[in-house]
């Protein structure tokens, strides 16, 4: 029996099949297709763009997220919980990830790919509270420009469990507190 791949080399692999067809076809956000991938890879600059990313926000360093992120910066997040929707510019993006810290949110990357355009990120996302808990991979989609990511777009493995985990840990108020 030949070798089998391990988990992250099966994970790398699937990343890269499942999400070439964002690299190379462009025209999701309006720009021109082109009908082959265009320069993908490991090593590309604009993954240098989110490693540097993921450095700064790992050590809390929020004035260098800052100078990454496009002031106008666009993160979306899938689902159906109090944290889902598409939150715009950096004052609502880090918001969003203030929240996350009280979840104790932590997320270990497998795969980083990228072209002139796109940076893809493959990760284990997990919380480690006393319960309500979330272990599931997810994917972004990170649109860079001018070295600064304008767009990122999450995509949960398990869009259910997604949204029980939040439900949970960011219940909405009972509803005559809401209409209030």
């Amino acid at each position: 029996m030949p070798n089998q791949p391990t988990r992250k080399e099966f994970l790398n692999l699937s990343a890269i099949s499942g999400f070439s067809f964002l690299l190379g076809s462009q025209n999701l956000f309006g720009e021109k297709a082109s009908a082959a991938p265009t320069n993908a890879s490991t090593d590309h600059p604009n993954v240098a763009v989110v490693k540097r990313y993921y450095d700064a926000y790992g050590r809390g360093d929020l004035a260098t997220v800052s100078q990454i992120f496009a002031p106008n910066i666009v993160w979306r997040i899938p689902g159906h919980h109090s944290l889902a929707g598409v939150h715009r510019g950096q004052d609502q993006v880090f918001a969003f990830f203030q929240q996350l810290a009280k979840a104790k949110f932590k997320a270990d990357v497998l795969f980083l790919g990228g072209n002139d355009s796109y940076v893809v990120d493959v990760h284990r996302g997990y919380s480690n509270m006393e319960r309500d808990n979330i272990d599931i991979l997810w994917a972004l989609l990170f649109r860079i420009q001018n070295n600064r990511i304008v767009e990122a777009t999450n995509f949960p493995s398990d869009q259910h469990a997604a949204d029980a985990f939040y439900s949970r840990v960011y219940p909405l108020k009972p509803l005559p507190d809401r209409l209030a």
